[in-house]
């Protein structure tokens, strides 16, 4: 016979268990949903110290970019001045401290990047398609910085 705590409640044998049950299902799903965010990610280019990848095109792709922004210490945004994204821009990295100092040039083939380069004051130089250029100054370290370039 069933044990009962009040008139109207059932017994449940372990809401601990239960509970387990709920928590290990909620996990598998964060990692799912990590899984494929990751697999939204265009693929990194560059090697050792410094290196990159661009993208944002595409909802799963803007969407993976944007949450692994807080993860590198340097993201790039393009854009128009009325807020429309912008792809194909030319980028140049220059600088970094004495002894590491890195250099990278790309074209970015989405309107966000994010660079991994080592700690330092770095000048990035961009140039958006039809001509237009635009220079932010930087330094890395202490936590992820954004540099924001609308033209």
């Amino acid at each position: 016979m069933p044990r009962v705590l009040a008139p109207s409640i059932p017994y449940i044998p372990s809401i601990s268990a239960s509970l387990r049950v709920v928590l290990l299902a909620c996990a598998c799903a964060a990692g799912a949903t990590a899984a494929q965010a990751q697999g939204a990610m265009p693929p990194w280019q560059g090697a050792g110290p410094a290196r990159y990848v661009c993208g944002g095109i595409g909802s799963d792709e803007s969407t993976a970019m944007r949450a692994a922004m807080k993860e590198h210490p340097l993201a790039l945004l393009f854009a128009r001045a009325d807020g429309a994204y912008l792809a194909n821009v030319d980028v140049t990295i220059k600088g970094g401290d004495a002894g590491n100092a890195a250099a990278l040039a790309f074209r970015a083939s989405g309107p966000v990047c994010l660079v991994d380069v080592p700690n330092g004051r770095y000048v990035i130089d961009v140039a958006a398609p039809g001509g237009a250029t635009k220079s932010q100054a930087v330094t890395v370290g202490g936590g992820p910085k954004t540099a924001d370039f609308r033209f």
